[in-house]
């Protein structure tokens, strides 16, 4: 049970963290997302 408790954080975590890489990708095509300062992007990510 520990072992596949496991592997399903590792897959939780991998498509969170490949969810916010492409949305990184993508915030700079965001109309709102242009006029935030370098602290509102540090703080949304």
């Amino acid at each position: 049970m520990k072992a596949l408790t496991t592997v399903g954080l590792l897959i939780l975590s991998n498509a969170f963290m490949t969810l916010a890489w492409y949305g990184h990708l993508r915030f700079k095509d965001f109309d709102w997302g242009k006029s935030l300062g370098l602290i509102s992007i540090i703080g949304i990510s």
